[in-house]
C-alpha cells in the first residue's frame, strides 16, 4: 500500500468534502460549521427553526458553500427526510456531525416525564437514526486512507458530575459517548471513524442562563481560566474531519479548558 506524505496544508484540507452539521444554526454547531467551511468543505446545516436556518445560511455563506434545511430531528421520520435531502444530489457524505441537542434543568422532585423523552430523543436516538439513514452515503465516501467521519457532540457533563440538576442530559450524553465507541468498533472496518467531542462551557443559547449567572466562576474554576471560544471548537472539528484525524476512532475528546479532565 503506497503511502503519500501530506503537506501541512493537505493535512487539514477539506476541499471536495461534503458535511452535515445538525443544530448548525447557532452555538457549538455554528462554530463547527464555520470551521468546516473555512477548511473547504461544503456544509449542510439543520435546525427546527426555519427562520434560524435562513439567518445562519446567510451568516455562514461568507465562509463557503452552505445550505440550511429545517428539520425536527427528535422525530425518526424527520431524520430520514433530512438524510434523503442531504444525499439527493450526491450519494456520498464525508462528514456527519451530530450536534443537535436538548437540555432540561429541573430539581429531582419535580423532574417531569417529558424531560426524559425530549432530551433522549434528540441527544441519543437522533444521532443513531442519522448514522443508520446515512450509512450508505458514509460507506460510499470512506476509504482505508481517508475514512468517512462521524463526530458526536457529547458533554463534560458525562465525564464529571455537573452541579446543575440535569439528569436526562448527563445520562443521555454518557450514553452517546458509549454509542460512539460501539459504532466505532462496528464501522471501522467499513472505513468510517466515529468519535465524540465533549465540550465544556462555550457561549451558546443552551448555556446562556448558566453563563449569565455563574460565567465568571466557571471561567475561574477552569485551569485555563476562561470559557471556550469559537476557534477552540472549530479546531477540534477540522482535526477530526481531516487527514490529521484519520487514525482516531472511538475517542471522546474533552474540550473544556481542563474543567472535567482535572476535576
Amino acid at each position: 500500500m503506497g503511502h503519500h506524505f501530506t503537506t501541512h496544508a493537505e493535512r487539514f484540507d477539506l476541499r471536495g468534502k461534503r458535511a452535515l452539521v445538525t443544530g448548525g444554526t447557532r452555538g457549538i454547531g455554528m462554530m463547527i460549521a464555520r470551521g468546516l467551511l473555512q477548511a473547504g468543505a461544503r456544509v449542510v446545516i439543520s435546525s427546527r427553526d426555519a427562520e434560524a436556518c435562513a439567518q445562519a445560511e446567510e451568516r455562514l455563506s461568507e465562509f463557503g458553500e452552505v445550505r440550511a434545511i429545517p428539520a425536527d430531528l427528535s422525530r425518526h421520520d424527520e431524520c430520514r427526510r433530512l438524510s434523503g435531502l442531504v444525499t439527493a444530489d450526491a450519494e456520498r457524505l464525508d462528514i456527519l456531525v451530530n450536534n443537535a441537542g436538548a437540555l432540561w434543568d429541573e430539581p429531582l422532585e419535580t423532574f417531569p416525564d417529558e424531560a426524559w423523552d425530549t432530551v433522549v430523543d434528540l441527544n441519543l436516538k437522533s444521532p443513531f437514526w442519522l448514522v443508520q439513514a446515512l450509512l450508505p452515503a458514509l460507506r460510499a465516501a470512506g476509504t482505508a486512507d481517508d475514512p468517512a467521519r462521524v463526530v458526536n457532540i457529547g458533554s463534560i457533563a458525562a465525564l464529571h458530575i455537573p452541579q446543575r440538576p440535569n439528569y436526562s442530559y448527563s445520562s443521555s450524553k454518557a450514553a452517546l459517548h458509549q454509542l460512539t465507541r460501539v459504532l466505532a468498533k462496528e464501522l471501522g472496518p467499513q472505513h468510517i471513524t466515529v468519535n465524540a467531542v465533549a465540550p465544556g462551557p462555550f457561549p451558546s443559547a443552551m448555556m446562556a442562563a448558566t453563563l449569565d449567572e455563574m460565567g465568571e466562576a466557571i471561567a475561574a474554576a477552569a485551569p485555563l481560566g476562561r470559557i471556550g471560544r469559537d476557534d477552540d471548537m472549530a479546531g477540534v472539528a477540522v482535526f477530526l474531519a481531516s487527514r490529521a484525524g484519520a487514525y482516531l476512532t472511538g475517542t471522546v475528546i474533552p474540550v473544556d479548558g481542563g474543567i472535567a479532565t482535572t476535576a
